[in-house]
C-alpha cells in the first residue's frame, strides 16, 4: 500500500470513528436520562454518564483545570497522532493506519466531548454478578483497540531490518 493510501485510509478511520462516537453519544443522551439504564442482556446495560475525569473517572473531581488539563493533552495527543499517520513510519501494509486511524479517532471523539460538554458521555455498561467495569464509549473502545493493534504492529519483525535480523 502507498504512503497517500495508507494516509487516507487512516484518516478515513479516524473521521468515520468520531463520526460513530458523535452519533452514539447523542442518541443515548437523548434517549437514556443522566444515570438511567436499559438492559440489554444479563451482562450489558446501556446507560448515560458524564465522565468529567480520565479513563475510570481518574481526577473526575479535578474541576475546570482537570478538563484543561484533559484538553491539552488531547490536543497534544491529536497533534502527534496526525504528524506520525503523515509521516508514515517504516511500517508497511494496513495494520499501522488502522491503528493510528482508530487512536486518532477516539482521541478526537473524546476531546470534541470535553470541548463542548466539559465532560465525556459514556453508555456501554458491562457488569457481572454484581460488578460493575467502568463505563466507556465507542472512542475509549477505538483507543483500546487501536493501542492494541499498534503494539502488536511493533510486535511484528520488519522484513530487512537489521535490527530484527539477528
Amino acid at each position: 500500500m502507498r504512503p497517500r493510501a495508507r494516509r487516507l485510509l487512516a484518516y478515513g478511520i479516524a473521521l468515520g470513528v468520531i463520526a460513530l462516537d458523535q452519533f452514539t453519544k447523542a442518541w443515548i443522551s437523548r434517549t437514556i436520562p443522566l444515570g438511567g439504564r436499559i438492559e440489554i442482556l444479563p451482562i450489558f446495560n446501556l446507560t448515560c454518564l458524564h465522565n468529567r475525569g480520565a479513563a475510570f473517572s481518574l481526577l473526575g473531581d479535578g474541576g475546570a483545570a482537570a478538563n484543561t488539563l484533559f484538553l491539552v493533552l488531547a490536543a497534544a495527543a491529536t497533534v502527534f497522532f496526525t504528524v506520525w499517520i503523515w509521516r508514515n513510519g517504516r511500517r508497511s501494509g494496513t495494520l499501522p493506519p488502522i491503528a493510528l486511524g482508530l487512536i486518532l479517532g477516539g482521541t478526537m471523539g473524546n476531546g470534541i466531548d470535553r470541548i463542548r460538554h466539559g465532560y465525556v458521555v459514556d453508555f456501554i455498561q458491562v457488569h457481572i454478578s454484581g460488578w460493575y467495569y467502568p463505563a466507556f464509549n465507542v472512542a475509549d473502545s477505538a483507543l483500546t483497540v487501536g493501542a492494541v493493534l499498534l503494539i502488536l504492529t511493533y510486535l511484528r519483525p520488519v522484513p530487512g531490518d537489521s535490527r530484527t535480523d539477528r
